[in-house]
């Protein structure tokens, strides 16, 4: 079998104009109209949307609501010049940074909301080798 990649999820909004201006302005991605909807891509992977004034089909067994989406980004940078950049742009840290683990193993993590109040997560990678030589000696409680 050939390795399945990640490719797109669904979030649901409720004001088009705060969402787009959200994720193209806070987090980067462009913003792609798809018919009468709506997608926020980053890279190789989207975010696609359900949003008002649109229907789509087929739709989850018990579709989400604005505001029920819990989404990690990695941030490319130190964790710090994350929240620099979301407090210049007035965007409440709701948690962090923490040490977290994910897709490339050991980061430091920040909380915020969206304009709908889905949890976003920026997560940072140190460099190769900078995790261990910083936590050299210290007990793990992760």
């Amino acid at each position: 079998m050939n390795k399945i990649k990640f490719d797109h999820c669904v979030i649901h909004v409720s004001n088009w104009g705060a969402s787009h201006a959200f994720y193209r302005d806070i987090l980067g991605a462009e913003v792609i109209q798809q018919g009468e909807n709506w997608a926020y891509r980053f890279g190789s992977v989207q975010l696609n949307c359900h949003g008002p004034g649109t229907e789509a089909n087929p739709v989850a067994k018990t579709p989400g609501k604005p505001g029920d989406s819990d989404i990690c980004f990695e941030w490319p940078g130190k964790i710090e010049d994350a929240m620099a950049h979301l407090e210049k742009h007035g965007v409440a840290i709701e948690l962090g940074p923490v040490n977290r683990r994910a897709v490339r193993g050991k980061g430091r993590s920040i909380y915020f909301r969206d304009p709908d109040g889905s949890l976003l997560e920026l997560i940072s990678y140190p460099e190769p080798g900078a995790f261990q030589a910083q936590h050299r000696g210290r007990q793990s409680r992760e």
